[in-house]
């Protein structure tokens, strides 16, 4: 899919896309080479920095779920992920706090490693570039639905809750999984993968087999997340994804997960008649999705990280739901 492409062409393939696979390669986006190469730099250095570097900077210290994660520090579905990485949102003030609702402790300042004084002021300027990427996106998928290019707009104003990942995953490891089957639980998925490098597998609807989907040079692999499938009750597809570490070599990656404030709801679009006879919403209820994005990321957080919640006090409900312990 290349951004340049005339909006008629690119909204009417961008609906296909989305529809029929939900994953796709993004070409001529305007993020600048040269600040891909400095991120990736300092990715390199992170993970080169000693055990004892990274672990001063541990999740587990945060009550925000910000900061690194050792190898085999992270759960999808019950089962370990074998890999580490550091989790970084948008700088700004803690929220979180009794009578509030749990999700907002999302909020909350990052931790970044001493070693690396140059990494807060990039990924500033790499969040920047990749939220006008999304929001490009967004408003295009809008059109295509029939819908007012900026539905989502009010969605994302003020305080997004954007999230970034640098990802390490070995080239020895105790298990095949990098990270196990799951759906992103945000609207938008921005992937930086290194060329030529196996691993992501993606899902196909139509015969549930996994294909492998490389890193390209230049290229973003994007996906749906589950609210843009909400949104569309179900025309766009959240696809199933996971990394084999059997298909990789060493590996480093950077996920941008496009999402709105915590607090918002996503809007439900009113599809064209010769759309939405194709709409569908999927339903499981051990894996229920919320249209406000705090309580579907909330509800990801606990289940990945349960040492963090541990360590802040918050607890599990019977309905997934979560509550902060005294």
């Amino acid at each position: 899919m290349d951004l340049r492409n005339s909006p008629g062409q690119l909204r009417e393939r961008l609906r296909e896309v989305a529809h029929e696979v939900g994953f796709f390669y993004l070409i001529g986006h305007g993020v600048p080479a040269e600040l891909t190469r400095r991120l990736m730099t300092a990715a390199r250095r992170l993970f080169a920095l000693t055990q004892s570097e990274k672990d001063a900077v541990a999740m587990v210290r945060s009550p925000h779920f910000r900061g690194y994660t050792r190898l085999g520090g992270e759960l999808t579905r019950g089962a370990v992920d074998w890999r580490e990485q550091i989790d970084i949102g948008p700088e700004r003030a803690p929220i979180g706090g009794p009578g509030k609702p749990d999700y907002l402790w999302l909020q909350g300042p990052n931790q970044w490693p001493a070693a690396l004084p140059e990494l807060p002021r990039l990924i500033g300027e790499w969040d920047a570039a990749l939220s006008a990427v999304g929001r490009t996106l967004l408003r295009h998928w809008a059109a295509s639905l029939g819908s007012a290019p900026d539905v989502f707009d009010a969605a994302f104003a003020e305080a997004p809750a954007t999230l970034i990942k640098i990802v390490h995953y070995p080239s020895t490891a105790a298990s095949s999984q990098g990270v196990g089957a799951h759906r992103d639980s945000g609207v938008l998925t921005l992937l930086l993968a290194e060329p030529g490098v196996d691993g992501l597998q993606v899902r196909v609807a139509r015969d549930g087999a996994w294909v492998d989907v490389p890193g390209r040079e230049g290229a973003f692999i994007v996906n749906i997340g589950e609210l843009l499938e909400v949104a569309t009750n179900g025309y766009l597809r959240a696809t199933e994804h996971r990394v084999n570490l059997q298909r990789s070599a060493d590996r480093i990656s950077v996920p941008y997960f496009f999402n709105p404030r915590l607090d918002a709801q996503i809007p439900t679009l009113t599809l064209p008649a010769e759309l939405a006879q194709h709409a569908g919403a999927r339903a499981d209820p051990a894996d229920p999705i919320f249209a406000v994005y705090g309580r579907n990321a909330w509800k990801s957080r606990l289940r990945a990280h349960p040492d963090v919640a541990a360590a802040h006090g918050y607890v599990t409900g019977a309905a997934q739901d979560v509550t902060p312990g005294e």
